[in-house]
């Protein structure tokens, strides 16, 4: 049965906004007089619409990473309970927290009261739904075992929304005393320094070096602020636009993997994704081409993601994974070795989900020891750079009282 929104007003003159099910337009609009509403308008809820709207005005998903992952555990519980999809997509209709959840999961109850799949449903919303959550319910849909797929679904979001959260965490202190350091010293030698300094510029006597290569910085500083601003901003436009160039963003990914230690932390995040997204995918059912192609498109390093679809190519030719992996040297050693047990004992996406479980640990391992040396070494900089332009300022102060006596 089609589902339509509605926009109506009750006896009191309040509006009312929702979801319902009907035949019809008509049929909605005498299902809401019957319930005392005056209908202001009725518009049909469809895959076409839908698709249409569901980025929201601005550009915004309806689901975030924190609601995808709760509605995910939800549906799983349900169906896990036994309910029947429709069943369970008509209590999270009832329990959305805005219209717009509200309007997405009504649609998928209405695709699926209409024949379709679930997962040919989902895919109406590309940008809620990834191609790899697709293929995993489609995968749980084929196999009879949606609850189950759905939850280990749910577990693979949080593990990913949780590493990703520690990294970020673990970078925001050092940014946030970059940041501030820039922005003080920036203030002293454009205001503080000229202030001072220019109150020992009037004699005939030279001032200390120090002194005149900060007060030369000021000067430029204060001159050509807003043009160094600018550039500033310009290149980092013009480096972005850069970026968008396939084959250039691949040769930038390479270089940042050569980086000492920030490149192999990000080699171990990239191979942790595909172990775990692959892991997932050819435990659900998927096809190991299907499922690595899908893996593939989750590695956000392009160059790592070149090697992963050569590797497909070679698997493609009937060479075994784990030799595929083993010849692209930008994945760790350790994702081979894994998927060489996997295909010894059978049990390939249980090796391939321990190798991103490692891998991820190590990931967080990593980046906690480097915010935590990044974190005095910030504050020993910013210390040396106060304490330098404190001391073009004293310098003066002292060389007059010499002067004096």
């Amino acid at each position: 049965m089609p589902a339509y929104s509605f926009d109506a007003i009750d006896a009191q003159g309040q509006s009312r906004k929702g979801t319902l099910e009907a035949d019809s337009a008509r049929s909605a609009r005498t299902q809401l007089r019957g319930q005392g509403l005056v209908p202001l308008s009725v518009e049909a809820v469809s895959q076409g619409n839908a698709s249409a709207s569901n980025t929201g005005r601005f550009g915004r998903r309806v689901f975030n990473s924190t609601n995808l992952t709760i509605w995910t555990r939800q549906m799983a519980g349900l169906v896990n309970s036994g309910l029947t999809l429709e069943r369970a997509l008509a209590m999270l209709a009832q329990e959305a927290e805005d219209d717009k959840q509200q309007r997405l999961v009504a649609s998928l109850r209405a695709e699926i009261n209409g024949g379709t799949s679930f997962a040919r449903a989902l895919s109406a919303w590309p940008n809620e739904f990834s191609d790899v959550y697709v293929a995993v319910v489609g995968a749980g849909e084929q196999s009879g075992e949606l609850g189950q797929v759905l939850e280990r679904l749910a577990d693979e979001l949080e593990n990913r929304q949780a590493l990703q959260s520690q990294i970020v965490g673990a970078a925001l202190y050092p940014a946030i005393v970059t940041l501030v350091g820039i922005v003080i010293v920036t203030f002293l030698l454009s205001y503080v320094v000229p202030q001072v300094a220019n109150v020992f510029s009037g004699g005939n006597r030279q001032l200390p070096m120090l002194t005149e290569i900060l007060m030369q910085i000021s000067g430029m500083i204060r001159d050509y602020g807003v043009w160094i601003l600018v550039t500033l901003v310009v290149f980092a436009f013009g480096f972005t636009r850069w970026l968008r160039i396939p084959s250039q963003r691949e040769k930038f990914d390479a270089a940042w993997l050569r980086m000492p230690i920030i490149g192999k932390l990000s080699a171990q995040f990239n191979a942790a994704q595909f172990a775990s997204t692959l892991a997932m995918l050819s435990g659900a059912g998927v096809p190991i081409l299907k499922a690595l192609q899908a893996a593939a498109e989750t590695v956000s390093n392009r160059s790592m993601r070149s090697d992963a679809m050569d590797a497909l190519v070679l698997v493609r030719e009937g060479a075994p994974l784990a030799a595929a992996m083993g010849q692209k040297k930008r994945f760790p050693a350790l994702l081979a070795m894994f998927a060489r047990l996997g295909e010894q004992t059978g049990d390939l996406p249980l090796m391939l989900e321990r190798a991103s479980k490692q891998m991820q640990s190590e990931v967080q391992r990593r980046s906690v020891r480097l915010a935590t040396m990044l974190e005095p070494l910030l504050i020993v900089a910013m210390g040396v750079a106060v304490m330098v332009i404190v001391l073009a300022v004293l310098l003066p102060i002292i060389q007059m009282n010499t002067w004096v006596q």
